[in-house]
């Protein structure tokens, strides 16, 4: 269990910090990126090792990922909109 543990940090940890590397205009502070998918595949693993049982290391590090991303999915903000659509009229104005 401790090394799927650690798997899982390191994992979270790689995750986290690709989402906060690639989406750095959506997300929140670096930090609470690299906390929040920490703890996300931390608890993943904790799940997925009580699901499937010991002996199922790759099985509980996916599981690990999977509820990471689901967590860092959870902290993204909507693209920041132009003023102004396609057409050239603003956004404001009804069609």
């Amino acid at each position: 269990m401790f090394w799927e543990a650690l798997g899982s940090v390191v994992l979270g940890l790689a995750l986290s910090w690709a989402a906060a590397h690639r989406l750095d205009d959506r997300l929140p502070a670096r930090r609470v990126v690299l906390g929040a998918g920490t703890l996300g595949a931390l608890f993943g693993a904790l799940v997925t090792h009580g699901a499937l049982g010991p002996g199922n290391t790759p099985g509980t590090l996916v599981g690990a990922v999977a509820v990471a991303a689901v967590v860092l999915s959870l902290l993204l903000r909507p693209r920041p909109s132009s003023r102004r659509d396609r057409m050239g009229r603003s956004a404001a104005t009804p069609t």
